[in-house]
């Protein structure tokens, strides 16, 4: 045990676990392991040592906001020595979960924490340049080209580091904030960056240990399969849909699901149901309400944040991270579209059809608070969120819901909750399945605003109430 210091000279007879404390959480670097059943021993003993350390893999905000710690379950892939990695051994298959994370957003986003977005701490491959896919095509048609798969002979390991080094970045071009981390994969800078290794960032710490024994073996179920058949597929140009319809829950556990049917259509039994407890940790739902057979329910979206330009703090320069906008996502079902208009604070939201006729989905982004350093630090919060469902026919509101950000009646929580329980009992406070406007509406003025959102740049699907109230006036 090696209590501070250098530790010994880097040997791959040698396994090591670090912990290391980290603001707001602590570090630990678990040892490689070799199986699943081995993985699996050692985060038993990982997570019952915290309990008992009274540490948690779970945090609840002062509003009751369920979420993780902020710290990362980073997934490492690659071998014992670095001729042995598979990475290096068979290009392709970098190409291949490449290829895959970049058709499936659900890859990226369900198992991330809050901060998600182009400079967040793993942004995907093309939420960076806009010329990046263009250019990784071409890398991937020369990693293949070279690979042992396509007559290429040996492969020289130093080639895919070389061809990736420069692609798998953020915005600002660095190589270790990046979705898949390839810096200790063989660079030949530097010893300690040719192990063969690759890291997967877009991970959080989830709060109980099966769930992270479920991420891990939806990895080595992905590279199982393109192990043995290697993906070719080209790459898709998502557009707005990326920060669109892929961060609203109905259409991000779609593709989720299209994750598992494709492991079990190549014979890996990963069932679905197995990511439940994923898709509900990440968008709670906050509530539903019922009106002449039609529901509306409300569940929380993604919301991908600004990183601030640099100010000046007490302990040197800085760059916040503007949380003030929160994204809801807005369910209908059994409506027909062509009578009712659903409306949030007055304005028609624009839905987008399903797979099932009778569901309607739709996004809501809001100005949720109004910290001393955000975007638009004029713009007023825009809480609470009435919706209603309007009769196109009968030009009335069938009835409303309320969403509030905070405590309804104006309390100040002193500490946050205790536990799930307590946090639950916060949230639901702030949900109420009332709020309509009586009398006859004026329908003019709702088709005169839908005219103008239809019209609108932004993202098919949602409506951004800092953009009505502003540029859309």
């Amino acid at each position: 045990m090696v209590i501070e210091g250098y530790g010994p000279p880097p040997d791959p007879r040698l396994t090591s676990t670090t912990i290391t404390p980290d603001p707001g959480v602590i570090e630990v670097n678990i040892a490689p392991t070799a199986s699943f059943a081995e993985q699996r021993q050692q985060l038993e003993t990982l997570y019952q040592q915290a309990r008992l350390a009274r540490l948690t893999t779970e945090a609840f905000d002062v509003d009751g906001t369920h979420g993780g710690t902020g710290g990362g379950n980073h997934i490492t892939l690659g071998g014992v020595t670095p001729a042995d990695s598979p990475l290096l051994r068979r290009p392709d298959l970098l190409v291949s979960l490449l290829t895959y994370w970049q058709r499936h957003p659900s890859l990226s986003y369900l198992f991330a924490g809050r901060f998600v977005g182009t400079t967040s701490q793993a942004p995907r491959v093309d939420e960076g340049r806009a010329e990046a896919l263009y250019e990784l095509e071409i890398t991937f048609a020369e990693i293949l080209r070279l690979s042992p798969s396509s007559g290429g002979g040996r492969p020289q390991p130093w080639v895919t580091d070389r061809a990736l080094r420069h692609l798998l970045t953020d915005i600002t071009g660095n190589t270790h904030r990046a979705e898949f981390c390839i810096d200790k994969l063989y660079s030949p800078d530097s010893a300690r960056g040719r192990l063969g290794l690759l890291e997967l960032r877009g991970f959080e710490m989830p709060p109980h240990l099966h769930m992270a024994m479920v991420q891990s073996l939806l990895v080595r179920s992905l590279v199982a399969w393109f192990w043995d058949q290697p993906l070719r597929a080209p790459l898709i140009r998502h557009g707005a849909n990326l920060h669109g319809r892929y961060l609203l829950p109905h259409f991000l556990i779609h593709d989720i699901a299209d994750v598992a049917a494709d492991l079990r259509a190549h014979g890996i039994a990963f069932e679905t149901s197995w990511l439940d407890p994923f898709t509900e940790f990440r968008f709670p739902r906050i509530g539903t309400a019922v009106f002449d057979g039609i529901e509306i329910e409300l569940r929380g979206a993604i919301e991908p944040w600004h990183t601030l330009g640099e100010e000046a703090t007490a302990a040197g320069t800085a760059r916040y991270v503007d949380s003030s906008v929160e994204r809801i996502q807005v369910r209908i079902i059994g409506a027909d579209r062509h009578r009712y208009v659903v409306t949030c604070n007055g304005y028609p939201m624009p839905l987008l059809a399903t797979d099932n006729p009778d569901i309607h989905v739709g996004g809501v982004r809001f100005k949720a608070w109004q910290p001393p350093s955000a975007l638009h630090p004029t713009i007023t919060v825009d809480g609470p969120l009435r919706f209603e469902l309007i009769d196109i026919a009968t030009a009335t509101s069938c009835g409303g819901c309320t969403y509030h950000v905070a405590h309804p009646g104006g309390r100040a929580y002193d500490e946050p909750p205790v536990n799930a329980v307590e946090a639950e009992a916060r949230r639901a406070r702030r949900f109420e399945a009332t709020g309509f406007t009586p009398g006859k509406l004026d329908l003019s003025d709702i088709r005169e605003k839908q005219a103008r959102i239809s019209t609108d740049i932004g993202a098919p699907g949602i409506l951004d109430l800092r953009r009505v109230r502003t540029v859309q006036q």
